[in-house]
């Protein structure tokens, strides 16, 4: 069984335990995740990432989700992103913002 408390060192990141390793690292993007490293202070071997895998399971730890890149979504048209705004909006606000565009039109 592994200490979670052990010392540990995070490529990129310094020295730490090995629980908040295994968290930091399965916050990262997936390439990100397999370019990084765990090594052990006490003796500097490098932790296999099946191990860290094994580890993060083990303590309930979930990786980061794949986020897509924003070139990839569908570009949405200024008139769909208004909309949207304004059906979510409260009543209140649309008033203001309507009394604000009266007045700055009157200008």
């Amino acid at each position: 069984m592994t200490d979670p408390e052990e010392l540990v060192r995070l490529q990129g990141y310094g020295e730490m335990t090995l629980r908040t390793a295994v968290t930091t690292l399965m916050l990262l993007a997936p390439r990100e995740r397999t370019d990084a490293a765990i090594f052990r202070v006490r003796d500097d071997v490098r932790l296999a990432s099946s191990e860290i895998a094994e580890l993060a399971s083990e303590w309930g730890i979930m990786p980061a989700p794949e986020v897509r890149s924003p070139k990839l979504a569908p570009e949405q048209h200024w008139t769909h992103v208004v909309r949207g705004m304004v059906r979510e909006a409260p009543l209140s606000a649309l008033m203001v913002a309507f009394m604000i565009g009266v007045v700055a039109a009157r200008r």
